[in-house]
């Protein structure tokens, strides 16, 4: 069944569709889908059934637009910008006016670290250990939250060994909240540990960060085989969302890699955005603050803006 909130969730992430052809064939009186975006106006029963139909034709579906979309923010390799892509382009899709949720669950904490979030009482690890305790949420600033980490989840890889179920218990924990967000993005820890295993199991889909580099390049294999495994074993529906070049140079070796990595993944989603190795983003790690908040007409601020749009646009694309 159509609900308001499915449907608002559904226009936001495809917004290239016309509102006026969704009236027209939906023969909904002119201007009701803009009220119901603007919050001026609420559907009815009768235009929820009389638009069913016509949004399932633009590729609605009940089960991905009433959920949020979880993404593993992944690489095995440390310094690669996985914390930087999880804070900001999290930033970005909650400018978009989307409801995000980050999870830090790598034990050196420094997503939380970065954006200066204190860990409370109960942490990620706690709802690991326990199904009865819910994620610790913290608001970052509008329409952005993070479940916060430490130091003391560094003790779960052994601990959730010993446990039932331990590669699930993050998608029951994050199952709790889902209906609460439309994106979820776990920063992952820099190896393929049961940590990171557990957040692919969690996630519908895995965003790789990488630099454009010889070392890095061939890390790219044995991660893809890893992401393989994942879904061969434990999770059949995991997607690879696409690779995010970060910390971009200006020279010839990063010109080289980004084109051989094109060439040798061309099956696969390279996105044109690049994140460049700007100062900014090190003086907004320093200040604890979002790139938008520290600067938002920094070019690095731009970067993770179109970024955003175009992960938007790739998810329009695929349906």
């Amino acid at each position: 069944m159509l609900t308001q909130d499915t449907l608002l969730k559904f226009l936001k992430r495809r917004s290239a569709i016309s509102i006026a052809t969704l009236e027209r064939e939906a023969q909904l009186p002119k201007n009701t889908l803009s009220g119901v975006l603007n919050g001026s106006r609420n559907l009815n029963e009768k235009h929820l059934l009389d638009l069913y139909p016509v949004v399932t034709k633009y590729g609605f579906n009940q089960e991905t637009f009433e959920k949020a979309r979880v993404i593993s923010i992944i690489n095995h390799k440390g310094g690669v910008g996985k914390t930087t892509t999880t804070a900001y382009l999290g930033e970005a899709l909650a400018n978009h006016g989307f409801k995000v949720l980050l999870i830090d669950i790598d034990p050196q904490g420094s997503l939380s670290e970065v954006l200066n979030i204190r860990v409370g009482e109960t942490q990620v690890f706690h709802s690991l250990l326990n199904l009865d305790v819910p994620l610790a949420i913290q608001n970052i600033q509008n329409n952005l939250d993070i479940a916060p980490s430490d130091i003391e989840l560094s003790s779960a890889e052994k601990e959730l060994s010993n446990k039932i179920g331990g590669e699930l218990r993050l998608r029951v924990a994050i199952n709790k909240i889902a209906k609460n967000y439309d994106f979820i993005l776990i920063d992952c820890p820099p190896s393929l540990n049961i940590l990171t295993i557990t957040a692919m199991q969690a996630s519908n889909s895995c965003l790789i960060t990488t630099l454009p580099e010889q070392l890095a390049y061939k890390g790219l294999v044995v991660l893809l085989e890893r992401i393989s495994e994942v879904r061969a074993l434990l999770n059949p529906a995991l997607e690879l969302d696409g690779i995010v070049f970060t910390m971009v140079k200006n020279n010839n070796i990063h010109r080289e890699y980004k084109e051989l990595i094109r060439q040798q993944f061309s099956n696969l989603t390279v996105f044109k955005s690049e994140i460049k190795h700007l100062i900014d983003f090190q003086k907004a790690m320093v200040e604890q603050q979002t790139i938008n908040v520290f600067n938002k007409n920094s070019e690095a601020a731009s970067s993770y803006k179109n970024l955003g749009t175009e992960y938007l646009q790739s998810l329009d694309n695929r349906n």
